[in-house]
């Protein structure tokens, strides 16, 4: 077995180096993060396995890259970079790496709701520019936070929270149970909540899932914090909400289009704060990433 990491950056990179144990599968390091799709089926040159943590791999250039079986994703959104099924038509079966940022992201999240209450980034950007902007924020000890999809990132967003003295409501599509917190119909998870936090993976079900009509049934004046993935929002009906007031402020940092184009109508709009798809990224989850990519890749080579 031979395989590539097409595109790490400068930590990810040392960290796999650095986790290689002896008698470990080749696998050749691509340090350059920006590649394009296009250049897949050169980089790769024939291996059987393909670490990826960024880079589309659309169905067709997959089937251009000769030899390969696996694709070891960096994570658990893949379907917003690939077809899973249909590169299981191709033969090439998609590996996910769950639970390794799950602490990271929660803390993000927590961070992005308690900015948006806040209005800490608006604060900021008003300051350097020379104006001094005091507005009143939201005070969330005692108000409710609504999370939608309840795995272990949400299940740690609830122990932070509830260590901060707020209340926690919870929707999942499978039944659940999780001490202290309730668990509601999405009807009222909507239309009760202070805040409304998204954990759910993207399928073809979540896709669009925050519509335009449910959007119109939150709370107004709702916090809405998204480090899952974007394209589970109705883009345009959030960004009407902005604008209207209806959604008080979101904290995001997910997007259809990464990197975030400068002139996106996201930018524009004083009531956002935008982090760029980091809500993962910590020395701890980075270390859990890729020793469980080496593991899919020693369990592949075992056969």
């Amino acid at each position: 077995m031979r395989g590539v990491f097409v595109d790490a950056n400068g930590s990810l990179a040392d960290i796999f180096d650095r986790l290689t144990m002896a008698g470990d599968p080749p696998v050749r390091v691509n340090r350059d993060p920006d590649i394009t799709a296009e250049q897949m089926p050169a980089l790769l040159d024939g291996a059987e396995v393909v670490i990826i943590d960024h880079t589309p791999l659309p169905t067709d250039v997959a089937r251009r890259c000769t030899g390969l079986k696996h694709v070891v994703f960096l994570g658990t959104g893949a379907r917003s970079y690939m077809n899973p099924e249909e590169l299981a038509e191709l033969g090439i079966e998609v590996h996910l790496i769950k639970g390794y940022g799950d602490t990271a992201v929660a803390e993000c999240t927590i961070a992005l709701m308690w900015a948006a209450a806040r209005g800490i980034a608006q604060m900021d950007r008003e300051m350097r520019g020379g104006r001094w902007l005091r507005e009143d924020g939201m005070q969330l000890t005692g108000k409710m936070l609504g999370l939608i999809g309840f795995g272990g990132i949400a299940s740690e967003v609830a122990r932070i929270a509830l260590g901060s003295g707020m209340r926690v409501v919870a929707w999942n599509r499978s039944p659940k149970s999780f001490a202290g917190v309730e668990f509601v119909t999405l009807e009222k998870l909507l239309s009760d909540s202070n805040v409304v936090s998204l954990h759910l993976l993207l399928n073809d079900e979540t896709r669009g899932f925050l519509t335009r009509e449910r959007i119109a049934a939150m709370r107004p004046g709702v916090l809405l914090v998204n480090t899952a993935r974007a394209a589970m929002v109705d883009e345009a009906a959030m960004i009407d909400a902005l604008k209207s007031g209806h959604i008080r402020h979101a904290g995001l940092d997910v997007f259809n289009t990464e990197p975030l184009p400068m002139d996106h109508p996201l930018t524009k709009l004083p009531n956002v704060t935008l982090s760029a798809h980091s809500a993962f990224r910590t020395p701890e989850a980075s270390e859990n990433l890729i020793q469980a990519a080496w593991e899919h890749c020693r369990r592949i080579a075992r056969g």
